[in-house]
This record gives C-alpha cells, structure tokens and sequence, in this order.
C-alpha cells in the first residue's frame, strides 16, 4: 500500500470564519491571494494556498450539519484532516483493504480531486485520507 502514496496533497484547517482565517494565514506566513471553493455536498467553503507540491486548506461548514461542522463543533478550530497523494485510488483502496483496512466510500473533492477516507480505528485516532488529483491542481 505504501507505494501507492507518492506524498501530501493537502491538510485541512478548520476555522469559523473564512475570510478572517484566509487573511490572518496570508499576514502570519507571506501567502499570495487563496484560491476559494465550495463542497455543497460536503457543506463547506474552502480557502486554499498552494505550499510547493501541497495544499493548506482553510475549510468553513455552512451549517450545522455534515462531518466538518460536527468537528468543529466538538473539537474546535483547528487541525482537520492529512490527505495523501496517491496516483491510483481504486488500487490504493483495495490494498487497504486487503490489508484490514476499512475504506469510506469515495467523494469529489475541489477540482475534481477523487477521496477516500481511511477509518479513524485503524490510523489511531487520525483523520487520514487518500486523494488522487488528476488534474495536477
């Protein structure tokens, strides 16, 4: 399975407000302009800066429903989740499974990005997920 993973695509932030966290990470750490996005499906708004081959994302729930805004309601804002790059997500996944692994089923992310999200049970509590990206974005 490791040899799917080719690095980090991109780690995810939780924060309240959108505009005020995409202005604060461009103040404390020198970024350009986010590119901005919206999952409906996943209830968010995101905000996101390209970190050489990664991406830092500020993600915002819209409401008070989904995964993302339970989080935050439980937990804060803050670190969310650590997606890795892998070139093949249908492979990836089968070799989790093979090993005993348990899968989450496979969504759309911004452009495009294909996802999958490992079970916290078996990565000890971490939000990890896998990301295949096409696109090259």
């Amino acid at each position: 399975m490791a040899g799917h993973i080719s690095g980090i695509h991109h780690i995810n932030f939780l924060v309240r407000d959108l505009d005020e966290a995409e202005a604060r990470y461009r103040q404390l750490l020198g970024l350009g302009p986010a590119l901005r996005g919206e999952l409906p499906g996943r209830g968010v708004l995101t905000a996101r800066f390209r970190l050489g081959d990664s991406w830092l994302v500020l993600v915002q729930p819209t409401g008070d429903e989904g995964e993302p805004a339970r989080m935050l309601r439980e937990q804060g804002e803050g670190f969310m989740l650590l997606s890795l790059s892998v070139d093949d997500l249908d492979a990836a996944l089968a070799d989790t499974r093979a090993a005993g692994g348990e899968v989450g089923a496979e969504r759309s992310g911004l452009q495009g990005w294909r996802i999958a999200d490992l079970a916290v049970t078996d990565t000890y509590g971490a939000q990890l997920q896998f990301c295949e990206d096409n696109n090259g974005s």
